[in-house]
């Protein structure tokens, strides 16, 4: 698997050369006029208690869960996958999505799509990536002063749908 595609990187490329030639503007400009938006991939891990696994980044006062904001031409999943190896040294076959949750611009941030993953269960994982400062196990609920309301509405949705076996659709936390 490549670093920027999760998927088998032969079907990918196969796909890409199915698509045909690269997409030419019949207007000029007409592209570079769209809004930016990013995309990022995270895990929900839990442990063997059932608490959540965040990280304890040392550039933000609040907490988050592993996984980051997907680079140039990669997908939010290879974006979770990548993070989880850099930040905790692990790697894992996430299972399905959970949530997809919109996110407004934020500051010098643009509006985001956030992806949520399964990250299944690990138990003693521990910080490999210098920007983080740790990591801690929490119930959703002991975590809700240190983390962003909008994360805790999104990490509520994706244990709903880890519990319903379907996905999620969210904006700002809020389903929708």
């Amino acid at each position: 698997m490549s670093a920027q595609h999760a998927g088998d990187p032969a079907t990918f490329a196969a796909d890409v050369l199915d698509e045909g030639p690269a997409e030419l503007e019949h207007e000029p400009g007409v592209a570079s006029r769209r809004a930016v938006k990013t995309s990022a991939g995270g895990a929900l891990i839990r442990d063997s208690r059932g608490r959540v696994l965040f990280v304890v980044p040392g550039y933000k006062a609040v907490l988050d869960i592993p996984g980051g904001m997907t680079e140039d031409d990669e997908s939010p999943r290879a974006a979770a996958l990548r993070e989880i190896r850099e930040e905790l040294g692990l790697t894992l076959p996430l299972g399905p999505l959970l949530v997809v949750d919109w996110t407004p611009r934020n500051g010098v941030w643009h509006d985001c799509h956030q992806f949520v993953f399964d990250g299944g269960v690990v138990d003693d994982a521990v910080a490999c990536d210098p920007e983080l400062e740790g990591v801690v196990y929490l119930a959703l609920d002991e975590a809700r002063p240190r983390i962003h309301p909008s994360l805790h509405r999104r990490l509520t949705l994706a244990l709903a749908a880890l519990e319903s076996g379907a996905p999620r659709y969210a904006e700002f936390g809020r389903e929708v």
